[in-house]
């Protein structure tokens, strides 16, 4: 991710009655370390500008594909979004949520790109890949 982007990522995630907080919070900062969750009215809410730690678990998990079919998949103009499960993420792994939401809820990330654009954006966290390895555009 050498080029400078300006993005706004708002991740929201449900705090249930029989959750811990602390674990909800956890499982945020897991996937992305710049987080510093709030907690409000029955869920936490943290904002970043930037996706580094969250690519670098994509990088490691080897599923830039599967990233960048969910990326696209939710492209609307200069933003996109995506459901994480909470379980995985606690464990520092990534597993998009598809379907029907988990019992407990998902984390839900919201990603604006305000420079360059949400495709170049998209390609620096998820870069296309070739046989499983990413090519690099540059």
């Amino acid at each position: 991710m050498s080029s400078v982007y300006s993005v706004d990522v708002e991740i929201r995630a449900p705090v249930n009655d029989t959750e811990v907080t602390a674990r909800v919070a956890d499982a945020i900062r897991n996937l992305f370390p710049e987080a510093d969750p709030d907690h409000r009215e029955g869920e936490l809410v943290a904002e970043v500008h930037t996706m580094e730690g969250f690519s670098e678990e994509l990088h490691r998990a080897e599923i830039l594909d599967t990233a960048r079919s969910v990326f696209f998949d939710n492209l609307a103009g200069d933003s996109f979004a995506f459901d994480l499960k909470k379980q995985a993420a606690f464990e520092s792994r990534v597993n998009f949520a598809v379907g029907e939401p988990a019992e407990l809820g998902d984390i839900h990330v919201g990603v604006t790109v305000r420079a360059p654009d949400a495709e170049s954006y998209i390609d620096s966290v998820a870069p296309p890949t070739e046989d499983g390895k990413p090519i690099d555009t540059e």
